[in-house]
């Protein structure tokens, strides 16, 4: 990965908080319209590249790894508390700094697993998927995307739990530098053929619980019915993971 790609990466998180600090009064509409869009894209770009990337080769347990990596995402919920999809609520008997480690710990674990296939997905997208999409910014796209959301309902909750700024900018920094670390270390080990493909795979099984699980909570109302306007911004992220075939 290039420099530009480590900032970006980083700076995503920066600005799903900073864009958190300033709209509090539409908090939520806003996350759930930036979760919808983020979750379409992410869904696509997983169905449409890292699946076929996976099943291209003939390398064994790629399924296993999925379904793992699916598992996986589940329990790193339970420390997360959904934060990742747009769960902001903060329960008052709950110790405030238990709170926040139980989630930071959740998100930073997953946000660092995402990160360890970035630097060598590039060379794997192109060797297993028989031609190339102008180096693999689909992927990081995708997970810079993801990134907003989940630092923007991050600095919510803690923002709604009352710490200091200090503390709070400790946070979204340390959540911040979780994928750029994951990738530095993805690109630093000397992973085989099978490696590759098996944490590649694991990162694909958490996407689609994630991606999933956004859309499907998509209706507040749990009527079965989505709005006309998250209907229009999830098309609008499919689409844009289409173009990525191009």
């Amino acid at each position: 990965m290039s420099i530009w790609e480590y900032i970006l990466l980083f700076g995503s998180a920066l600005l799903g908080a900073v864009a958190s600090s300033f709209t509090i009064k539409k908090r939520d509409d806003i996350l759930q319209f930036l979760l919808s869009f983020s979750g379409s894209y992410l869904l696509g770009v997983t169905v449409l590249h890292l699946i076929p990337s996976l099943y291209s080769n003939t390398i064994k347990g790629t399924g296993f790894f999925m379904l793992g990596g699916f598992l996986i995402q589940l329990l790193l919920e339970q420390l997360s508390r959904g934060v990742e999809h747009g769960h902001m609520h903060f329960h008052k008997e709950e110790g405030k700094v238990a709170m926040a480690i139980s989630v930071l710990a959740g998100l930073g674990l997953h946000a660092f697993m995402e990160g360890l296939p970035l630097d060598y997905y590039d060379s794997y997208h192109l060797a297993n998927h028989g031609h190339d999409h102008g180096s693999h910014n689909h992927f990081l796209w995708a997970i810079i995307l993801h990134k907003i959301p989940a630092a923007f309902a991050l600095m919510s909750l803690l923002s709604m739990a009352n710490f200091n700024k200090k503390t709070v900018w400790i946070a979204i920094i340390i959540f911040a530098a979780m994928s750029p670390l994951g990738a530095l270390l993805g690109g630093m080990l000397d992973f085989d053929e099978q490696s590759r493909t098996w944490t590649l795979a694991l990162i694909s099984g958490s996407l689609l619980h994630i991606s999933t699980t956004i859309l499907f909570e998509a209706d507040k109302s749990k009527q079965h019915k989505v709005s006309l306007k998250k209907f229009i911004t999830i098309l609008i992220g499919i689409l844009m993971a289409l173009t990525s075939t191009l």
